[in-house]
């Protein structure tokens, strides 16, 4: 168990690593070299130009103004500069309120950091309960929290009522917060541009005709029953193979520019081998291979197009709907509309819908069993990544170990950094779940797949953590124990975990955001396409990787820490600190990401809110849980009664805030969709809404080819009051 000399080591190599990550930012982003990896926004929206451009040889690569270095540190106001109306604009309203979830996290745990410093530190401090404990092991920071208070004192009286404030404050916050994002969120909606998804709706699980195709039944049906709305339909078509032979090609011709290139510079043909990954197989001429290999793709691609618009197997039972007006589309859907164009994942549009059930049921399966089996080897290297475990395992260490420095780089750095590496590829494998599950929409994908992880966090690294922590540690006393007395021993335990967590939020918290504004990976790829496949400027415009907010993967973490300061803010509040260091540390880096970096896949409007609200309000039902748990082995008279309102107000405060605001989220207005409807029609009389709609749903492997044909309605139709139909009856 960490003591506060070690604790005090590992926060000093984590704000060591977390500053030499800062510095090397801040001199990388100022060399010309390096100003597509770290504005590539700008440089996509044409306001940059490079550096690059003008110059002697030498300042096109390294930037020598000494000047410009010792401001270094300057990009922090100049993030927090920009007013959120600005931002809005620039980086979309989901950047904008993912931001905000940082900021709550200030506006939450600050104010509980400073009533529980100044109320309940003094109270446990005072308490001088655990040195008269037998074999209990504990630290200085220990003695700042619950545990230090002896059994059945009156002092707990303390705890409870400050749970109560703490509770209170929470819901204030929440409340505001909620009620903001919504009004952000219509006012948004009601000043956005036109967009294709406001006049179209999702249809999927359209029934089989005998006697029409699936565009000519769903043609048939809305314009049977919406005669007076109904614009147009896309269908869905099953082109995932195609897809797959357009992104085969394009890897094709990055090689073939590679050894193009190379050819270029050196005069010499470049040979390859026909193997798996050019390295095994007979040798050949790259550039000849490669061409010919392009040349069967595409005459593979050819045919396959033809096939997926042939074959009427290909059109997938679903259609992307249009109508002439958003309040005609908002009473179709009556519940949400379509997903808008960038944010289609039209690989699961060809699962059928009775596989969808299937498929999620599977899936629940798996993430349980995923969760559960996952537990086992998070629970062995946790007991290895302490000094007793390390010992046991390699005793001819031990002298090494004892040392006071390697002891302190043990207990306050190694558990931290070995749970990080153990959850590296989990968010890639839930991903690929969530993608099994058969969502339509990359906004469902990453909210499902946040899901996941928070539960996954929530299990296995926070409970988990709690439990297989006492269950080694404690071991000894365990066996020592009537039945009767290991709960109190289990209760005991948890705030004395607020030292392996301190270390996981310096580790995979401060260093790991640190490393996020570094991007040293987007660098190093950026240099390595930049070396050998870029040749135009339109190449080095699509080497830049932007990349975007990867809310399936950062906020569960922020959920996280949220979770731990709930919990511990009445039971070791020395953690607070550490937790209002990462999030406004992560305020700003990633208000940084949004205005300069990141490039966002798709604009939901900020309906991820409702997900974030519920789960905050799930780690602050559990802290109440937890501490109801832990006061009940304290000898408290009435502490589980005293306590028992607390729950029950979190969930009434759940299920108000939902009625109050969720609509917001889920519907679309449609007081503001004839106010749009009316504006438009008074501002562009002469819109032509066919033709703007015409490519809008149509299959990215489709775009751009003239062959294609939306069936789209003639005029003369259009204003036939009888619908044409093949059907028999």
């Amino acid at each position: 168990m960490a003591n506060l000399r070690e604790i005090s080591v590992s926060a000093a190599l984590n704000l060591l690593s977390a500053f030499a990550f800062l510095v090397a930012f801040a001199i990388l982003r100022l060399q010309p070299i390096n100003d597509r990896v770290y504005f590539p926004k700008w440089y996509r929206r044409g306001i940059r130009n490079s550096p690059r451009r003008s110059g002697v040889c030498v300042t096109r690569f390294v930037n020598l103004d000494w000047r410009t270095y010792i401001k270094f540190l300057n990009w922090m106001p100049a993030a927090l500069r920009m007013p959120e109306l600005e931002l809005i604009d620039h980086a979309g309203l989901d950047s904008v309120v993912y931001i905000r979830i940082y900021l709550l996290g200030l506006k939450v745990i600050g104010p509980l950091a400073v009533l529980a410093f100044l109320v309940l530190v003094p109270v446990n401090w005072t308490g001088e309960t655990l040195e008269g404990v037998k074999n209990l092991a504990y630290n200085d920071i220990d003695k700042l929290s619950i545990s230090n208070v002896p059994g059945g004192s009156k002092r707990f009286w303390v705890h409870i009522v400050m749970s109560y404030v703490f509770a209170l404050w929470t819901f204030y916050v929440l409340y505001v917060e909620y009620k903001e994002v919504a009004a952000m969120r219509l006012r948004y909606l009601a000043s956005e541009n036109r967009r294709p998804d406001q006049f179209t709706v999702l249809v999927r699980n359209v029934p089989p005709d005998p006697d029409e195709t699936v565009s000519e039944h769903i043609e048939h049906f809305f314009r049977v029953n919406h005669p007076d709305s109904y614009l147009t339909h896309q269908v869905v078509y099953n082109a995932n193979k195609l897809a797959k032979l357009v992104q085969r090609k394009k890897s094709l011709q990055n090689w073939y520019t590679y050894y193009f290139n190379k050819y270029e510079r050196t005069s010499k043909r470049p040979t390859t081998r026909t193997g798996f990954g050019g390295v095994v197989g007979t040798k050949v001429d790259a550039i000849d291979y490669y061409s010919s290999e392009i040349q069967k793709l595409s005459e593979a691609e050819a045919l396959e197009r033809e096939k997926v618009l042939s074959d009427p197997k290909a059109i997938v039972r679903a259609a992307f709907v249009s109508f002439k007006s958003r309040w005609a589309a908002a009473v179709c859907a009556q519940t949400q509309m379509g997903p808008e164009p960038r944010d289609v994942y039209w690989r699961n549009l060809a699962i059928p819908y009775f596989d969808l059930t299937i498929r999620r049921l599977l899936m629940a399966i798996a993430l349980f069993f995923l969760i559960f089996f996952f537990m086992i080897p998070i629970a062995f290297v946790q007991s290895l990544a302490n000094i007793e475990g390390i010992e046991k395992v390699f005793p001819f260490l031990t002298p090494l170990i004892e040392t006071k420095s390697v002891r302190s780089f043990i207990q306050g750095f190694l558990p931290g950094i070995v749970l990080k590496i153990f959850l590296i590829l989990l968010p890639t494998i839930l991903m690929m779940m969530s993608k099994v599950e058969g969502f339509s929409s990359r906004s469902s994908l990453d909210r499902r797949s946040a899901g996941k992880y928070h539960l996954f966090l929530l299990v296995n690294v926070f409970l988990g953590s709690i439990i297989t922590g006492t269950a080694f540690q404690q071991l000894k006393t365990f066996l020592h124990q009537p039945p009767t007395e290991i709960p109190k021993t289990v209760g005991e335990s948890i705030p004395m975990k607020a030292t392996f967590f301190i270390t996981y939020i310096m580790v995979d918290g401060w260093a790991g955001i640190a490393a996020e504004i570094l991007r040293l990976v987007p660098l190093v790829i950026f240099h390595l396409k930049n070396m050998f496949l870029v040749k135009t400027e339109q190449d080095r415009e699509e080497a830049m990787d932007p990349g975007c907010l990867n809310f399936a993967t950062y906020e569960p973490k922020i959920q996280l820490y949220f979770l731990l300061g709930l919990v511990y803010s009445a039971v070791t509040p020395v953690l607070l600190p550490f937790v209002i260091i990462f999030f406004a540390f992560s305020y700003v880096v990633f208000r940084h990401q949004v205005i300069n970096v990141y490039d966002q896949r798709y604009e939901s409007g900020g309906s991820f809110w409702p997900d974030v609200h519920r789960r905050l309000l799930i780690g602050l039902l559990i802290s109440q849980l937890l501490l109801m748990g832990l006061l009940s082995t304290k000898n408290i008279e009435k502490s589980t009664i005293a306590l028992l309102p607390l729950p029950v107000l979190t969930i009434w405060f759940h299920v108000y805030c939902k009625g109050r605001f969720q609509s917001a989220f889920v519907r679309f207005s449609l007081q503001d969709a004839m106010t749009k409807d009316t504006l438009e029609r008074a501002t562009e009389p002469n819109l032509n809404l066919r033709a703007y709609l015409k490519d809008a749903y149509v299959h990215p492997v489709f775009k751009g080819r003239s062959h294609f044909e939306s069936p789209l309605l003639v005029p003369d139709e259009e204003n036939n009051t009888l619908v044409l139909t093949r059907r028999s009856s």
